[in-house]
């Protein structure tokens, strides 16, 4: 089974991208048969969206591999960031692109959705925003998950997360990708 993760951020830093990974980890750590692949949405820069441009230029090279990524997958782990209460700019022009080529984005693959911030909230916002508008796009939420206060709760060089009540709610929520 092929699963992808990935933080809907382009920063290098991205605490969400760390935590989407952990997420996989912990999915594959429990069935030997998983494959994980981690996405680095710098992989799939494109440029600014706008109709003028796709109308110049066609459906863009980068999007298109984002969307074979999501066809291939058997599950998606996707940790979104929340910038000023809304997707990152990233995410969003990536997002635009590929819902130009194919409307159903998430092509009915059980997903897994999660969130994290510096803060107490957890990217809560970004989380029901996403929580709203993915069924729209096809994607079978299966479980999501706000990890609030990212930096007291997840150490950074072991890449793991610290709060067990928070891990065991973070194993029962990738689980449920192959329940």
């Amino acid at each position: 089974m092929n699963f992808i993760a990935f933080g809907a951020s382009s920063s290098s830093k991205s605490i969400n991208k760390q935590l989407a990974a952990y997420a996989g980890s912990l999915l594959v750590k429990s069935h030997d048969e998983i494959e994980l692949e981690v996405l680095d949405l710098n992989d799939f820069q494109l440029p600014l969206f706008s109709q003028d441009l796709e109308n110049q230029d066609g459906q863009q090279d980068n999007a298109k591999a984002f969307l074979a990524k999501i066809k291939e997958a058997d599950g998606i782990i996707a940790s979104f960031a929340e910038h000023n209460g809304n997707y990152s700019a990233a995410w969003k022009n990536l997002f635009d692109w590929c819902s130009r080529i194919e409307g159903k984005v998430f092509q009915n693959t059980p997903i897994v959705v999660l969130s994290t911030s510096p803060g107490a909230r957890g990217g809560a916002t970004v989380m029901a925003l996403a929580l709203s508008s993915l069924p729209r796009f096809d994607a079978d939420i299966k479980a999501s998950l706000s990890i609030p206060s990212f930096n007291e709760n997840f150490d950074t060089q072991s890449g793991k997360l610290t709060n067990l009540d928070l891990k065991q709610q973070l194993q029962q929520a990738v689980v449920k990708l192959i329940e």
